[in-house]
């Protein structure tokens, strides 16, 4: 089963590969999972005047008075901060006040298999806008085979990540920014969110941010990363095939 969902401006994708379970379960799990992400999209949109993220971004609300999903994606992005030593900070004013963009969209993709676990389903493969999770393998032989494009050469895959369970996020930008340290990143390990603002928080640090993967806590992430300048290529733990 394959399905493309527009929304957060870009295109969610669910795919269900062949299993044992019934068309009534994927039926539910699509509709749960269609909910969901808009659902989100209600709640942490930073275009939607009406979203609490708008309504926290101009003083309307405080984060004591959110809903509990958006006190929770706040304290994970405290989390984040910390394991980025700063470079990963939604919480920047200068930016115009909390924006967990950079962080939601790998935890809603783990949110999803979640919901695909409950149901049964062991085998899945989630692309929330380029921020992806994985569950079960391609097959009970053959792992998800995760290809990471080309920063510059549209079309190209530049390399290959073979992972049953787990997330890969990724990330880039085209323009010559002074503190903007990698041309693009890519970072897999088992949560989809702390791989989402890894890869964003590399942007900015680029080769310093190696040593984030020495903390305990990110010892199952490792990373690809382009560099901006001379765009050679660095990376800490590339995963052997499953």
């Amino acid at each position: 089963m394959f399905h493309n969902e527009e929304v957060w401006g870009t295109v969610v994708s669910f795919h269900l590969p062949e299993q044992n379970i019934s068309q009534d379960v994927k039926r539910i799990f699509l509709d749960q999972a269609i909910a969901f992400v808009h659902e989100i999209d209600e709640k942490f949109s930073t275009y939607k005047e009406s979203s609490e993220i708008s309504q926290l971004r101009r003083g309307d609300l405080h984060i004591t008075d959110t809903s509990e999903p958006v006190r929770r994606i706040w304290k994970l992005c405290e989390e984040a901060r910390d394991l980025t030593d700063g470079a990963f900070d939604p919480f920047l004013e200068s930016l115009g006040g909390f924006d967990p963009s950079g962080y939601v969209k790998g935890w809603a993709a783990d949110q999803i298999a979640l919901i695909g676990q409950k149901l049964g389903i062991t085998r899945l493969h989630i692309n929330a806008g380029g921020d992806i999770t994985v569950r079960g393998g391609m097959d009970d032989q053959q792992p998800w085979m995760i290809g990471i494009q080309h920063p510059k050469r549209a079309g190209r895959i530049a390399a290959v990540i073979p992972m049953r369970d787990g997330a890969v996020a990724s990330s880039g930008g085209s323009r010559d920014l002074i503190a903007v340290g990698a041309l693009a990143t890519s970072v897999y390990g088992p949560d989809g969110g702390i791989a989402d603002a890894l890869a964003t928080a590399l942007m900015v640090a680029g080769r310093d941010g190696a040593r984030w993967f020495l903390k305990p806590e990110l010892a199952e992430y490792g990373c690809w990363v382009v560099n901006r300048h001379e765009e050679s290529t660095w990376s800490v733990r590339w995963p052997e095939r499953p």
